[in-house]
């Protein structure tokens, strides 16, 4: 099963550093149920895309939190077994939680798939929509549309190879 894990670039320095992602239990994004019935398609790819941008909405949360992070989105995008990922019921078809799964216990950054993750250009607009997400989740339109400014930049797919690169840790 594709998962799809919201991360910082410090976060992701971390994973590397460490070799696996999580402690366990933490938050991914994926093709859930209710994530299906919100999007009203069969298109895996579609679906996949879908749980990807839900992801990067959460670390978008993240850098939030973190500001003396890098005003850059990171999702990891990871396989894990059938049972792995499991939805909350109780919040399924809660916009706030659409495809959100939890994974119980830490997963090898080798079985990471891919990485993706903001180009500098974005940059810009994720602080500002990182700046303004509180403002935004309390009805701010005017906040919203700057959150939704950063949605404008599609994130950049890398390989795993890439993440020494990514992270500072390179050649």
């Amino acid at each position: 099963m594709r998962v799809y894990v919201p991360l910082t670039l410090s976060g992701l320095a971390e994973a590397y550093k460490t070799g696996e992602l999580g402690a366990g239990p933490f938050v991914a994004y994926a093709v859930t149920p209710a994530l299906r019935e919100w999007y009203l398609s069969d298109d895996i790819e579609e679906l996949e895309y879908a749980a990807l941008n839900r992801a990067a909405l959460a670390s978008l949360r993240l850098l939030a939190l973190d500001p003396g992070t890098v005003r850059r989105r990171v999702v990891v995008a990871l396989d894990v077994p059938e049972g792995a990922a499991v939805a909350d019921p109780d919040r399924g078809l809660d916009p706030g939680s659409l495809g959100e799964v939890r994974i119980d216990g830490p997963v090898p950054l080798a079985k990471a798939a891919a990485v993706h993750v903001d180009s500098d250009e974005a940059e810009a607009d994720v602080t500002a929509a990182a700046d303004a997400l509180g403002a935004a989740d309390t009805g701010d339109d005017d906040a919203q549309f700057v959150v939704d400014g950063a949605e404008d930049h599609e994130l950049l797919w890398f390989a795993t190879q890439e993440i020494p690169n990514l992270v500072g840790l390179g050649d």
